[in-house]
């Protein structure tokens, strides 16, 4: 299968899907990434992104069982393929190759 290139935000999207194990639906991930990265995330970005990632193939998703706290609503459930792991898998090896590589690395910045 081809490779398709993510954007950070996909990136960021599939990853924390891979994190969330079978947890994850649209809410909950939009408040991950918000919490984890200190970005104000819209939850129609998060849709989209799933949307695209689903089509390209790295995430499959399921209704799972209405719940009483979203008045017998279902949510939708995202799981990442094993074709998106691969993906993710191929991103870490570059930018752990990159890090690596860099010759004077950043001190930690330090909160005055």
């Amino acid at each position: 299968m081809k490779r398709s290139y993510l954007g950070e935000f996909e990136e960021i999207v599939l990853l924390t899907v891979a994190v969330m194990e079978g947890g994850a639906y649209g809410v909950a991930i939009t408040h991950e990434i918000s919490e984890q990265t200190g970005r104000a995330v819209r939850l129609n970005q998060v849709h989209a992104a799933l949307e695209r990632l689903e089509d390209k193939g790295m995430l499959k998703s399921e209704m799972g069982e209405p719940t009483a706290e979203r008045g017998g609503r279902r949510k939708r459930l995202f799981t990442v393929t094993a074709y998106g792991r691969r993906t993710l898998q191929e991103i870490q090896e570059v930018r752990v190759s990159f890090w690596a590589r860099l010759l004077n690395p950043f001190k930690p910045v330090t909160s005055v």
